[in-house]
C-alpha cells in the first residue's frame, strides 16, 4: 500500500528541503516540477532546486497534467513539488481545478509509490485586494484539504522545523465527496 505525505509551508520554510529528505532513502526517486521556467529568475530558481536535489532522480515536468505525470511514473518514492504552482498553472488556462483536484486525488490513492507533495500554506496572510488573488487563495485552500484528506500524514514546516498535524491512516471521506 502506497503512503502519502502533505508537507506544507510558508515560502521559504523549508518545506522542499523537508519533502526531499524523506525520499532520500529510496533507491529510486522521481520528481513531478510544476514550475514553468516563464523568465530568468525563475530558471534560476528551477536550477537552484536541481543543484541542492543532487543526482538520483528522474525529473518529469508536469505543469499542468500532474496526474498523467504521476500515472506513468513509477519509481519507489515520488516527489510532487509543487500544488501552489500547479494550482496557477491550472487557473491561467481556465482548467476547472475541483475537477483536476479530484482526479488527482483518486490517482494517489490508487498508485503504488511512497508520495510526498509539497504545498504552500497561502491562508494565514491577510485578504487579497483582488478578485483573482481572493479566487486563486480559496481554490488553493479547498486543494490543500482534500489532499490533507487523501494523506496519511501531513507535515507543516515552520522556520525549517516540521510539525506533524497528522499521522497515521485518513478518516474516511466527507459525505458528498469522491474518495
Amino acid at each position: 500500500m502506497n503512503r502519502v505525505t502533505l508537507v506544507l509551508g510558508g515560502a521559504r520554510s523549508g518545506k522542499s528541503r523537508y519533502a526531499e529528505s524523506l525520499a532520500a532513502p529510496f533507491r529510486s526517486r522521481a520528481y513531478l516540477a510544476t514550475a514553468e521556467g516563464a523568465d530568468e529568475e525563475m530558471m534560476r530558481r528551477i536550477g537552484h532546486h536541481r543543484e541542492n536535489r543532487g543526482p538520483g532522480w528522474i525529473t518529469k515536468e508536469a505543469p499542468l497534467d500532474l496526474t498523467a505525470a504521476l500515472e506513468t511514473t513509477t519509481e519507489d518514492v515520488i516527489l510532487i513539488d509543487c500544488i501552489t504552482l500547479w494550482i496557477s498553472n491550472l487557473m491561467l488556462v481556465s482548467r476547472d481545478i475541483t475537477h483536476e483536484v479530484e482526479t488527482l486525488c483518486s490517482m494517489l490513492n490508487r498508485h503504488q509509490s511512497r508520495i510526498v507533495i509539497v504545498s504552500n500554506e497561502v491562508g494565514q496572510g491577510i485578504v487579497p485586494d483582488n478578485a483573482l488573488a481572493r479566487r486563486f487563495r480559496d481554490e488553493h485552500g479547498l486543494a490543500n484539504q482534500r489532499l490533507a484528506q487523501v494523506a496519511q500524514e501531513v507535515v507543516l514546516v515552520v522556520a525549517g522545523l516540521p510539525l506533524v498535524l497528522k499521522s497515521g491512516s485518513p478518516p474516511p471521506a466527507p459525505p458528498g465527496t469522491a474518495g
